[in-house]
């Protein structure tokens, strides 16, 4: 039986102060704001997501920002890098046009499977790829430096283990992943039922533990369409003699999040409801979405997480 499995959801990592983020992501990058909300286990704290123009999964970054928080070690047990389809010929744009601001936490252009790669670093350290893809799928906006040439929806996630083969046997037992090629020490997999963000590269190379806090990636999540599709997801994964945890509301999605045995945290995440449940699908991202948990509290969470500058358009 095929796994539900659709590809990748989304990516969450953690930032420095939610305004410098805002700022790199939606002023310079020209992504699209769609969704000011909190974290649920600890109100005190922004979630910030980007997406695509329609804001689908398979395109969606978020962010908690630690304002106070330490930058620590992107290590084995933790996600890399997280990369999006460019248009041919976009890389050399992008660069120029980030050159052309004074951002320079990038890398000369690489090639990988044959296809060519910028690696941006943020301001918090975290990585975001490009990659010069011939599917390109959902276009974002048209600011900032990728105007010209904008993303699609994500290429793939780069996965550090501390334990390949075991997170492989995951991927492939539990969502369905076939290997797709492999070259020195990345291994791609590819989602045969996902229409965009196929594919997971694992990092087959040696490395220490990471420690989770700024500049690094917390969890990826992958796509199911129905609540029925988590459910077997859920026994799939508890089959393989791990334990997934039980659904969680995230109020645009519905959550099980599972630790993989080479230490990375995946996370399960239905397609419904969508990110316009709480407010108009045209104005995404433009004032603070609280779950009805925290309605009630809504002035001292404002007061504590501090107001933000949206760049113009709401970008």
């Amino acid at each position: 039986m095929p796994s539900p499995v659709t590809g990748l959801h989304h990516v969450s990592a953690i930032t420095g102060p939610a305004q410098q983020n805002v700022d790199f992501y939606a002023d310079t990058l020209g992504f699209r704001l769609v969704k000011q909300t909190v974290n649920f286990d600890d109100p005190g704290t922004y979630h910030l997501y980007y997406a695509d123009a329609e804001a689908r999964p398979g395109s969606v970054l978020t962010f908690f920002p630690w304002p106070a928080g330490r930058t620590e070690r992107v290590g084995a047990g933790q996600p890399t890098a997280t990369a999006y389809a460019v248009p041919v010929g976009a890389v050399d744009a992008w660069m120029d046009a980030l050159a052309a601001i004074g951002h320079d936490g990038f890398d000369a252009p690489a090639e990988r499977f044959g296809d060519r790669v910028l690696t941006v670093r943020d301001p918090s350290g975290i990585v975001v790829e490009f990659v010069e893809a011939g599917d390109v799928d959902g276009q974002w906006t048209t600011g900032g430096v990728g105007a010209d040439r904008p993303p699609g929806a994500f290429h793939s996630a780069t996965l550090l283990s501390g334990d390949p083969d075991a997170t492989a046997r995951v991927l492939a037992d539990a969502f369905g992943y076939e290997e797709h090629r492999q070259e020195g020490d990345r291994l791609r997999l590819v989602n045969p039922a996902a229409d965009r963000a196929r594919f997971v590269d694992l990092d087959l190379g040696d490395a220490e533990a990471g420690r989770m806090g700024i500049g690094t990636v917390h969890h990826v999540a992958f796509r199911v369409p129905t609540d029925e599709a988590q459910a077997e997801v859920s026994k799939r994964l508890r089959a393989l003699g791990l334990a997934p945890t039980e659904v969680r509301d995230r109020q645009y999605f519905r959550s099980v999040y599972v630790r993989e045995p080479g230490g990375v945290l995946f996370e399960v995440a239905t397609d419904p409801p969508g990110f316009a449940v709480d407010e108009p699908a045209d104005a995404l991202g433009q004032s603070l979405q609280l779950p009805p948990q925290y309605e009630p509290r809504r002035e001292r969470i404002e007061a504590a997480l501090g107001p933000l500058r949206l760049p113009p358009a709401g970008r």
